[in-house]
């Protein structure tokens, strides 16, 4: 039996529409949506015609024909037609045959305008009878395409597919007009699929009619499969088609590769079948814990809240957010700094046997005070040998350090404490029962939880997971955060800046503490103060680009604070005004489903509220566990009077045992933050700090850095 093909890069869902004119500007219902999952993100796109999405198909295709990957792409509309339909209308039973005939009559235009209603009466006509199409808007009715089912009769065919008697809920292919009409959604579908084919040629096959062993796979899928998966996991504003082909594309892309290759292979191959038919567990197991999406109003402050304490607002960033990103199996080797996904479990015990901590010899036993000889064995124990030669009582081993203990073994003494000569060991007592020697388990025990959902895995974890025969783990997605300066005054480092204009120092300094905290920066530039110039950067970046945003600039509430102006139209927008310094005004909202994090143009101000609100909050929607800053106290090496009312963080540093902090706290020396080594936190209440007086540093790699 042939190997089957290594699994799929990219996993792409559509549901498909066979509207007649372009659908709405605004993404809504009955239109067509494509989600992609790659690399353990899944990304949504809305088109307004057939033809837009098939641009968009080629587009995905062709980048993964360039670099050497495999795409599965699944359609929610029928491949094929009750046994008998094609060896009439297109004169064999071959379903790729019928395709052709489908796309040589489907007249379908770039603008949705398409034919399919004359090309059902044409077929209709091939047949006794009346049918077996039905369904067209009262003005297209005649005596060969009626409007209603009850009005055909003696055409011969059945009016489902074998898939479709498996399916209560499933419309028949027959039905082209008005509530589940997937007869014309299959007409102008497969005419296009078609299309796809000879584009395509050799590298595309269509499941299960072909052998799935191609670089592009199609394949028929029905989203309410999964009906109630997709309503555990539909975002309160999303609309239920986005959340059909997301959720779909999440779980398909998380079965493994053999099985999905499996389910790929089966069906009937006249008529046509339906992905993951009677595999609804494995594709549930494979959704495992994705992520729900974030409510609009996720952000939205209580009524008659102004000012807001910084725990108060931390509590809540707590409990309003969670994880953002999919999920994904990788490589042990390959997992260094990953968020995991799900706990994991020893599949063996360390040590796996009990073992001799020292180069040394073995016995049972141990020996009291005063001196004693041990004959030896002629045999030794290495590291990494069988433990199948059994010692006699009374008798010693050599045994190397590593080495299981073989039965009749329990104590070992160190080779510098004996003696050999004429087969036999001697040392001076007393040593204890069980000296030098390691349990079995006695560091992780088999089926333990090593390591909890949540962690970000560092080196000494990977060390852990492959000492206990873990060689996969489930983890998120990394984070991707896309980075945005706002403002007419801001110039890229190295461009001329005119009188008035200053270089963009927030949009660099951003991304490194993205990169620090392991997440993936996203360089969205710099926009000046146009909205409608932000909002086409937020639209293009939302979904696509990031699964969150920052900008800086605009956060505020004046004439030229585009980002919380574009916040509040879209009905998404909270501006907390937090009792922090340097800080305030933090702007919250969704654009399109992304949280946003509107942070304070000035960058002392932007990086306090980075490391103190936006690192714990990134860090809960990668998947990880909420990561409060941690601190210590210590001598203070300046004096400082502090007002009532606002938390202050000073730049800071350690220099002989105290911490000193920066000369100024202006909030526009940037000079200050490279001078520090951290934070110092001052209460909210009142303060008079003398030196010596213990206050609290935070230094960078307290925040994660």
């Amino acid at each position: 039996m042939a190997e089957p093909m290594p699994g799929f890069d990219k996993v792409i869902i559509v549901d498909w529409s066979a509207s007649k004119t372009p659908s709405r500007v605004t993404p809504s219902a009955d239109a067509i949506w494509i989600a992609v999952a790659e690399n353990g993100t899944t990304t949504c796109s809305y088109h307004r015609t057939r033809a837009d999405a098939v641009q968009t198909l080629c587009r995905h295709f062709d980048a993964a024909l360039d670099a050497g990957q495999r795409v599965l792409a699944g359609f929610d509309f029928p491949f094929g037609y009750p046994a008998g339909f094609g060896r009439v209308v297109a004169g064999s039973d071959d379903p790729l045959v019928l395709w052709e005939t489908l796309a040589d009559r489907i007249e379908d235009a770039d603008n949705n305008a398409n034919n399919r209603f004359d090309v059902a009466r044409m077929f209709n006509r091939q047949f006794p009878g009346v049918g077996p199409f039905w369904g067209c808007p009262e003005g297209l009715a005649d005596d060969d395409l009626p409007t209603k089912g009850t009005a055909r009769h003696g055409h011969g065919l059945p009016e489902r597919r074998q898939v479709e008697t498996r399916i209560a809920s499933a419309q028949p292919c027959w039905k082209l007009f008005t509530t589940g009409s997937v007869g014309s959604q299959a007409l102008l579908g497969i005419a296009r699929l078609q299309g796809l084919r000879a584009r395509y040629g050799a590298t595309l096959s269509v499941s299960p009619f072909e052998v799935p062993d191609t670089p592009i796979v199609l394949a028929e899928i029905y989203p309410s499969m999964l009906a109630p998966d997709v309503a555990a996991r539909q975002g309160p504003d999303e609309i239920k088609d986005r959340a059909q082909v997301r959720v779909l594309a999440d779980a398909f892309a998380g079965v493994a590769p053999d099985a999905l290759d499996a389910m790929l292979r089966e069906g009937d191959r006249t008529e046509g079948w339906i992905l993951g038919l009677g595999h609804e567990d494995v594709l549930r197991a494979a959704l495992g814990d994705a992520p729900v999406p974030l409510r609009n109003d996720c952000f939205a402050l209580p009524p008659g809240v102004d000012w807001t304490p910084v725990d108060t607002a931390l509590a809540d960033l707590r409990a309003r957010l969670g994880p953002v990103v999919g999920q994904a199996d990788v490589a042990v080797a390959d997992a260094l700094g990953r968020v995991l996904a799900r706990d994991v479990v020893a599949r063996r015990a360390h040590p796996p046997l009990a073992n001799t901590a020292v180069d040394g010899y073995g016995f049972m036993n141990g020996r009291g005070p005063g001196p004693h000889q041990i004959s030896l064995v002629a045999a030794d124990m290495a590291a990494g040998a069988v433990p199948d030669t059994a010692v006699p009582a009374g008798t010693a081993i050599r045994i190397l350090t590593g080495a299981a203990l073989p039965p009749g073994v329990d104590t070992v003494i160190l080779q510098e404490d004996v003696s050999v000569a004429d087969g036999a060991i001697r040392f001076v007592g007393p040593i204890r029962q069980g000296a030098n020697t390691r349990k079995a388990g006695e560091d992780v025990q088999e089926g333990a939880v090593v390591l909890s959902r949540g962690r970000r895995l560092t080196a000494a974890d990977l060390a852990l997971l492959s000492a206990v025969g873990v060689a996969e783990v489930a983890v998120h997605a990394q984070l991707r955060v896309g980075v945005l300066s706002t403002g007419d005054e801001l110039v890229p480092a190295g461009a001329v800046a005119r009188p008035g204009q200053i270089h963009d120092a927030n949009r660099p300094m951003l991304m490194g503490l993205i990169a620090q905290m392991g997440h993936v920066p996203v360089d969205l530039g710099c926009v000046p103060d146009d909205r409608a110039a932000l909002r086409a950067r937020l639209d293009a970046a939302a979904g696509a680009q990031a699964d969150v945003i920052l900008t800086s600039g605009g956060a505020s509430a004046g004439d030229h604070d585009h980002v919380s102006a574009l916040l509040t139209e879209a009905g998404a927008m909270a501006l907390w005004r937090i009792a922090i310094k340097p800080g305030r005004p933090l702007a919250l909202g969704m654009w399109q489903g992304v949280p946003v994090f509107g942070l304070p143009g000035n960058p002392v101000a932007a990086m306090v509220c980075t490391l103190v609100f936006a690192g714990p909050a990134l860090a809960q929607m990668a998947g990880a566990a909420w990561r409060a800053p941690q601190g210590f106290d210590v001598p203070a090496g300046f004096t400082k009077s502090k007002k009532a009312g606002r938390r202050e963080y000073l730049r800071a540093r350690m220099r002989d045992g105290r911490a000193e902090v920066f000369a100024s706290e202006g909030s526009g020396r940037i000079s200050g933050l490279s001078w520090a080594e951290g934070l110092v936190e001052l209460p909210d209440a009142a303060a008079e700090i003398a030196p010596g007086d213990p206050v609290r540093f935070i230094p960078w790699g307290g925040f994660g850095i």
